[in-house]
C-alpha cells in the first residue's frame, strides 16, 4: 500500500474504471467525456476559469504557463525544491527571474515580497503546497500582495499536492494559472496535467512570442471550447478521472477537506510522541502530506522493514532529505488507513 507523496495508491474500483474500450479523441463520445470532466472540476473547485487538459505531468503546464505568460521577466518565490523548480523552468526558457528565497520549513508570506513586484514584473510564480517541506502557504494573501504592487502581474501557482485535499479558495486566490496533475490528490495514475486558466493569461499569451506548440494556451483554448484536446490525450486515464470526480463530488468537498485534515492530525500527533515532531512551522502545515523529523531514526532500515510488511512511504527531499521523511495521505486514503500504517510503524520501532 502506497503512502507516498506521489504517485499515490489507486483504488481497485478506479483502476477498473479505466478498462473501458478505447475511443478516438475526435469522436462524439470523447467530446462528452472531455466536457463532463471540465464541468466536474469546475464544480468541485468552485471556479469559472477554463480547465485545460494535457498528457504529461503537472510540470508540463508549469512550463506552459511561464512560456505563455512571460516574455522577459518574472518573480519566483520559493521555500523548497518545487518553488526552486519553477524558477529553474523560467530560467531554462530564457526568462529573467528575480528570486525571493524563504527558509525551508517556513511559509511564504506577503511581507516576503514587499517591494519586490516591480512594474516590469510580468508574472509571479510559487508553489502553494511545498512537498519537500510540508509547508502550505496562504496563496490568497500572497496573490493579494502581488496585485497591490502590480495589478498587471500574472500569478502562476503550482498546487500539485494541494488541489482536492485543501480548500484553495480559487475565486479569492484570483490566480491566472493554477496547475496540478492526476497522480496526487485525485488518486489516479500519473499522466494528465490540468490547468485552471484565466482570461488574463490568454490575453497575455497573445503578446508573447515563442510559446511553442504543445502547451500553446491559445491553441488549447480553441480546441477546449469544443471539448477536444489539442493533441492525443490519455483517454483511459480520463475515464478514471471522470470516475474519481464522481466519487469526489459524492463525498463532498467540505467532507474531503476534513478527512485530509484528520489524517494530518493523526500523523502530527504520532510524530510528536514517537519522533522529533514534524518539520514545517505550526499554522502552515500541509494536510495532504506530512514531513517528519527523523531524529535518530535509521530511516533506510526502518523503511526496508516497512516495505517488507507491504507499506511504502517517501524519503526526505531536497536540502532536508537526510533529516526528514514524508508520508502522503491524499486521494482515497482514509483515517483508518493512516491508523493502520502508524500501528505497523509502531511495531517496527518496538522491534
Amino acid at each position: 500500500m502506497l503512502y507516498t507523496v506521489g504517485p499515490v495508491n489507486v483504488s481497485p474500483d478506479t483502476l477498473q474504471s479505466m478498462t473501458k474500450p478505447m475511443i478516438t479523441h475526435r469522436s462524439a463520445e470523447y467530446k462528452e467525456l472531455h466536457g463532463n470532466i471540465v464541468e466536474k472540476i469546475k464544480k468541485a473547485l468552485d471556479t469559472d476559469m477554463d480547465v485545460f487538459l494535457v498528457a504529461g505531468s503537472a510540470t508540463v503546464f508549469n512550463e506552459g504557463a511561464i512560456r505563455n505568460g512571460v516574455s522577459e521577466k518574472c518573480l519566483g518565490i520559493t521555500n523548497g525544491s518545487f518553488g526552486n523548480r519553477l524558477i529553474e523552468i523560467a530560467e531554462l526558457n530564457g526568462k529573467q527571474v528575480d528570486k525571493v528565497e524563504v527558509p525551508w520549513g517556513k511559509a511564504m508570506r506577503p511581507e516576503h515580497i514587499a517591494g519586490k513586484v516591480a512594474k516590469d514584473t510580468e508574472a509571479v510564480c510559487w508553489a502553494a503546497n511545498e512537498s519537500s517541506t510540508g509547508v502550505f502557504s496562504d496563496s490568497v494573501a500572497i496573490s493579494k500582495a502581488v496585485s497591490e504592487q502590480n495589478p498587471d502581474a500574472l500569478k502562476i501557482v503550482d498546487v500539485v499536492t494541494a488541489a482536492f485535499a485543501m480548500d484553495l479558495r480559487v475565486r479569492d486566490m484570483d490566480a491566472d494559472a493554477i496547475v496540478f496533475g492526476t497522480q496526487k490528490d485525485l488518486g489516479l495514475p500519473p499522466g494528465l496535467a490540468i490547468m485552471l486558466c484565466s482570461e488574463r493569461m490568454l490575453e497575455k499569451a497573445k503578446t508573447v512570442k515563442n510559446r511553442g506548440f504543445y502547451t500553446d494556451l491559445l491553441k488549447i483554448k480553441k480546441q477546449n471550447d469544443v471539448n477536444y484536446a489539442l493533441t492525443t490525450p490519455p483517454v483511459s486515464l480520463m475515464y478514471g478521472l471522470d470516475y474519481q470526480l464522481d466519487k469526489i463530488l459524492a463525498e463532498g468537498m467540505p467532507a474531503r477537506y476534513r478527512r485530509h485534515e484528520e489524517m494530518a492530525g493523526l500523523i502530527e500527533h504520532w510524530a510528536d510522541e514517537r519522533l522529533a515532531g514534524v518539520f514545517p512551522e505550526e499554522g502552515y502545515r500541509s494536510k495532504s502530506l506530512s514531513v517528519l523529523n527523523r531524529g535518530d531514526l535509521d530511516f533506510d532500515a526502518f523503511h526496508k522493514k516497512l516495505k517488507a510488511k507491504g507499506y511504502e512511504i517517501s524519503n526526505g527531499y531536497g536540502d532536508v532529505k537526510e533529516k526528514t521523511f514524508r508520508i502522503g495521505h491524499m486521494g482515497d486514503v482514509t483515517p483508518d488507513g493512516i491508523r493502520e500504517l502508524l500501528g505497523v510503524m509502531d511495531s517496527i520501532m518496538e522491534e
